[in-house]
């Protein structure tokens, strides 16, 4: 459901949308004042009383040119003629001005200058070519609160992106006054995603300001230190994050390694689990699995179904691609880990599949490699460290690799047609293998899912939150995590109770810890009175902890080491 503003005040509207506001409002003030001017002017120079809404519908009828004559035997005086034919000229320009800034622009592939449509920038951030579904990094801004101006010099994907209600203007990162027309001057960061162009964007904008921070995306790895040195202050490289975090979730599900735990202070910790194919808790209820009692681990949210529960619904049946985000001490966190997945651990002899050897594959077979594990690559084409040369979508192909022992596949092709087929016939082979795949299109997630996927990672969320990483410093339990971790003071919730205060029910966070002068706790009592002294630890979606964020007006703070 959209968020409609409080108040007016809190509507901000591009130049052109407050031009089409203003010619309405102006526009409807003209009609007023003409029918208010006629009806008093019939009563007074021809003595005719006549009802306001006759002489509504006499303007409407002369503005629109659509005809009338039912008025005309009325007039005698001069100036009633006048009046008449002003009103007809007037309602004939007032059509084509209607005509060339609303319904051309609207309906047809007129040209509009982007630039009109930005509202006043300042601390915003300035994005050049960004190639990874820019709707998905603007969105991700968007809820952060950061203003932003994309540079695009695509003036079809600008024009799309503009209709769409995005701040995108046409232009080439290469032009300076592409960046003046962004207000660089007012600007915090730049952030390039233009790929071989990367480095004359870098120059480019070093030219205009020296101190601006510039961030930094790219597909190869290699590039990082040149562009470091021609002037990057960050450089991200998503593909290699993706194929480390893909073979990360590979090896915990065989070695059953804890991954992406956060320490929230003394001995509490937080990790996110993705359940498995074969691990002993599918098909049982939260509150028949045992967890804390086994574990001492406790379950504080759970994605069942794509959907964040926090608090998980006692009755929802865990299920394989369910993730449940667990808290407590890390020997709990280690035994729940044992718990689940006990049979898995005793295997000795593991392998692991990644097909691509894009930056992706690359990266993952670096991690895997490291762990001592045995890998078999799958590549179209014949290079160094490709092992079974061929279509990973080729049913004959996965099974040279030995699909059929393997215990996972990590599938890293560029294309998500490729990337499905491939998860399908994995799947096909081996009912029980772990299949982790990675995808360009978000909308493709959940038809990886569908295939059999166990684990699915796209491009665009894991760049999107990457950069959102670096303009932000708020704990995320990994870059393409849904979750998000929230450490804030209690000053606005000073005098009342966490019950009183309606932090989940207003927000959709929970409040998962709570430390003061004692130090940090887990046990949350929903009665207990704040001071205003106190931190609170709260989890939620991305949406969640932004609306938290904006209702409550509260800063995050960094833990104390």
């Amino acid at each position: 459901m959209v968020d409609l503003p409080k108040r007016l005040s809190d509507v901000q509207l591009s130049r052109r949308d407050r031009l089409v506001f203003y010619y309405l409002t102006g526009l409807a003030a003209l009609v007023l004042v003409y029918t208010v001017t006629y009806n008093l002017a019939l009563a007074r120079l021809e003595g005719v009383n006549q009802s306001i809404f006759a002489s509504f519908e006499f303007i409407v009828q002369t503005m629109t040119t659509t005809g009338y004559g039912q008025d005309s035997d009325l007039w005698t005086h001069p100036v009633m003629f006048l009046f008449v034919a002003a009103t007809q000229i007037s309602g004939i320009a007032l059509g084509f001005f209607t005509l060339r800034l609303i319904i051309i622009p609207l309906f047809t592939g007129a040209e509009v200058n982007l630039d009109n449509r930005l509202t006043p920038k300042t601390d915003h951030v300035i994005i050049c070519e960004y190639r990874r579904d820019s709707a998905v990094l603007l969105d991700e801004l968007g809820e952060l609160g950061i203003e932003y101006v994309l540079i695009s010099s695509s003036e079809e994907n600008a024009k799309e992106l503009s209709d769409d209600g995005y701040s995108v203007i046409y232009g080439s990162p290469q032009d300076a006054t592409a960046f003046e027309r962004a207000s660089i001057e007012t600007a915090r960061a730049v952030i390039t995603d233009a790929g071989d162009a990367n480095v004359n964007t870098i120059l480019t904008v070093r030219s205009l300001d020296s101190d601006i921070d510039i961030i930094t995306l790219t597909d190869d790895s290699d590039m990082r230190d040149i562009l470091l040195e021609t002037g990057a202050d960050t450089v991200v490289s998503p593909h290699g994050v993706l194929g480390h975090r893909l073979a990360e979730k590979a090896v915990s599900s065989i070695r059953s390694d804890l991954t992406d735990t956060i320490e929230l202070g003394g001995e509490l910790e937080v990790t996110e689990v993705p359940i498995q194919q074969g691990n002993r808790l599918i098909g049982t209820r939260i509150r028949n699995s045992k967890i804390r009692e086994e574990t001492g681990a406790n379950i504080i949210g759970a994605w069942i179904d794509g959907e964040l529960q926090l608090p998980p619904d006692p009755d929802s049946i865990i299920r394989s691609n369910t993730v449940l985000l667990l808290t407590g001490a890390h020997d709990a966190l280690e035994a729940f880990s044992d718990f689940t997945q006990p049979s898995r651990t005793l295997r000795k002899h593991e392998r692991i599949i990644i097909a691509g050897q894009g930056e992706v594959g690359q990266a993952a077979r670096e991690l895997v490699s490291e762990e001592g594990l045995d890998v078999v690559t799958i590549d179209i084409e014949d290079r160094d460290g490709v092992d079974v040369v061929g279509d990973a979508g080729s049913e004959e192909i996965l099974e040279e690799a030995g699909i059929e022992t393997a215990g996972a596949i990590i599938i890293g092709l560029p294309d998500d047609s490729a990337s499905l087929l491939t998860t399908v016939l994995a799947r096909s082979l081996n009912p029980k293998i772990e299949i982790l795949t990675r995808v360009d299109d978000t909308d493709s997630t959940q038809k990886a899912l569908s295939a059999g996927a166990d684990y699915v990672l796209s491009v665009p969320r894991v760049s999107a939150r990457m950069v959102a990483r670096e303009l932000r410093g708020e704990d995320v339990l990994a870059p393409a995590s849904q979750i998000r971790l929230l450490r804030v003071p209690t000053t606005p919730l000073a005098g009342s109770t966490l019950a009183e205060s309606g932090i989940y029910e207003k927000t959709g966070c929970r409040v998962i810890a709570i430390e003061d002068e004692s130090g940090l706790t887990s046990a949350v009592d929903p009665q207990r009175k704040f001071t205003g002294t106190e931190h609170i630890i709260l989890v939620g979606s991305d949406e969640a902890v932004q609306q938290f964020r904006k209702r409550f007006d509260v800063s995050p703070i960094e833990p104390e080491n």
